[in-house]
């Protein structure tokens, strides 16, 4: 009988644990311009919900274009927002976001809001259309290139704002320039974690050199959430089900994004990094300034462009 008050008292901080990191802004978006990679499921999905519901022109990034248009019907039946477009983006192929961004720069005078959710986890040692590693590939080198490339017309369009998803398992990862692309040594989890220590070295780099030009960047930690990421591991889809009432939901999940994405007087935290809507701690490889404009310039070089 002893076991069920710390039954209920495990379920209550579950509780108190979901519920909190909800973003409360009220700003709507009539007449703002908002991207997000991923957007076919999961948090992308909520989080380009979100903006939709506000009033926001909303480009749904996908692979999958026709899981994108169901989707995008969804969120215009759901929030009565027809302006919401889905866009082909295959992160894995610098081909396929350099026809992205042309496009999206040739149809759209403007962009405000530019969340880098896409992202893969745990694969199994693979290489994108380019060579890279899967993981870094994706979840690095896909969003620093996307950047770059929409970078003038968010400083057009300012303020405006960059949210890049990175995840607590940041902690776990170290950037090793010797075998950035797997080729000495790989495992799948590890790999993970050294794209998302990347997600946030590249947010504090980009909030330094971005400084004073109206656009600002933030890295969140969504929580731990029910969505497809999941999908190469049985061990970890197996820890989901078993911890199912510990998990959030992709609605949850997406608070902090839209956090960071929409609350007034967050320029003062450009380049912070958020969980729950809240600054949170980063490893101290995290906070590593030298590290951090190291990878942005061997990111330069692997993706052809200029440092400067």
């Amino acid at each position: 009988y002893l076991s069920f008050p710390l039954i209920d008292e495990l379920f209550s901080d579950c509780r108190k644990m979901l519920s909190s990191g909800i973003c409360t802004s009220t700003v709507q978006l009539p007449g703002k311009v908002a991207l997000v990679t991923g957007a076919n499921t999961g948090i992308g999905k909520e989080t380009a919900k979100e903006l939709a519901q506000r009033g926001a022109r909303v480009y749904l990034a996908c692979r999958d274009v026709q899981k994108g248009e169901l989707v995008a019907r969804e969120i215009q039946t759901v929030t009565g927002n027809e302006q919401v477009l889905v866009r082909k983006l295959d992160l894995s192929d610098t081909k396929s976001i350099r026809a992205f961004a042309e496009g999206f720069l040739t149809e759209e005078k403007h962009l405000h809001i530019l969340i880098n959710n896409a992202g893969v986890m745990m694969c199994p040692y693979s290489k994108t259309a380019d060579g890279f590693e899967m993981h870094i590939g994706v979840n690095h080198l896909g969003h620093f290139l996307l950047t770059h490339l929409l970078l003038e017309k968010l400083k057009e369009s300012a303020p405006s704002r960059i949210v890049n998803v990175s995840s607590l398992a940041h902690h776990l990862g170290r950037i090793h320039f010797h075998n950035l692309q797997g080729e000495k040594f790989y495992n799948a989890s590890l790999a993970y974690c050294h794209s998302k220590l990347a997600n946030i070295l590249f947010t504090k780099e980009l909030a330094r050199r971005l400084k004073g030009s109206g656009v600002t960047a933030y890295s969140v930690h969504p929580g731990t959430v029910q969505s497809e990421l999941v999908r190469h591991s049985s061990f970890m889809r197996c820890m989901w089900w078993l911890f199912s009432f510990c998990i959030k939901t992709p609605q949850q999940g997406a608070q902090t994004s839209l956090y960071c994405a929409l609350t007034e007087g967050l320029e003062i935290l450009n380049g912070k990094h958020f969980s729950d809507c809240h600054v949170a701690w980063v490893s101290a490889q995290a906070r590593n300034e030298t590290i951090a404009r190291r990878l942005w310039d061997v990111s330069c070089d692997l993706l052809g462009l200029p440092m400067d």
